[in-house]
């Protein structure tokens, strides 16, 4: 079991699915009492569900629009009132919003901050949140998911995403030496590509069967990563394992992306 996480109230957005469900199972069976939160109210039964068959333990979950501030604030502040502290706030919301790539001058103002609004507005809006919540107990790892494709280019093409997720890291940083001297620790991950939801199955397909295939070769485990790995990640920054580790991003992506 990783230190210090057996009974800490862990906070996960994102968590329908995919990454963010997995991120809800690793950090329960760790000891976590999770509170998962989501747009999608139907598939957030289906992480409750996974969660408390790993954990035995009960899960929370809420429907959350991360890119509204008034809807995070209550949340936030209704678990911390119900449960009594926030340990861990996991920021895993985000994606394309259903967009595809389109030369530059094409992009609108609006396809191009309603990523933002996912991918970086939602990380903050939490952030902003449970600050208070951390700062008064002294302590807290928060930890934010960007991407591959805020460390170098993404592979959708779609330019918002990679500026959203380069974003990510940014804030990582600099809220990471804001927030050492209260004792909260900020991290990142940056996942290379995981068939974890129905957006990332589509682009899968649609490399068709040469396109996989030279995807695999350029990575240098030869093979997709899983969400699971993506969790274990998360865990080692929540724990007490990662105490003196803050303001830096791993990427968990098979070596992809191999940067200094």
């Amino acid at each position: 079991m990783a230190p210090g996480l057996n009974g800490r109230v862990a906070i996960v957005t994102g968590a329908a699915h995919g990454i963010g469900q997995a991120i809800c199972v690793e950090l329960a069976s760790e000891g976590a009492q999770i509170w998962a939160c989501d747009i999608l109210r139907e598939e957030l039964g289906n992480t409750r569900t996974a969660v408390e068959t790993a954990s035995l333990e009960p899960c929370h979950i809420a429907v959350v629009d991360v890119t509204d501030a008034k809807q995070v604030e209550a949340f936030v502040d209704g678990v911390a009132t119900t449960a009594g502290r926030i340990d861990i706030v996991v920021n895993t919301a985000g994606g394309v919003a259903g967009q595809t790539m389109k030369p530059v001058e094409e992009v609108t103002d609006e396809e191009w901050r309603r990523i933002f609004a996912i991918n970086l507005d939602g990380a903050f809006h939490f952030t902003r949140a449970v600050a208070p919540h951390m700062k008064a107990r002294g302590s807290g790892s928060i930890v934010n998911i960007s991407s591959g494709a805020g460390r170098s280019y993404s592979l959708t093409g779609i330019q918002a995403y990679a500026s959203a997720k380069a974003g990510l890291i940014g804030f990582t940083r600099q809220t990471a030496m804001e927030l050492g001297q209260y004792g909260i620790r900020v991290n990142s991950i940056a996942p290379g590509f995981v068939r974890s939801n129905p957006t990332t199955e589509k682009q899968w397909e649609a490399m068709g069967p040469e396109g996989q295939q030279a995807f695999i070769n350029s990575v240098a485990l030869r093979r997709l990563g899983k969400p699971e790995e993506i969790a274990r990640a998360v865990v080692f920054f929540a724990s007490d394992d990662a105490s003196y580790v803050t303001g830096q991003t791993i990427s968990v992506d098979g070596g992809k992306w191999m940067l200094g």
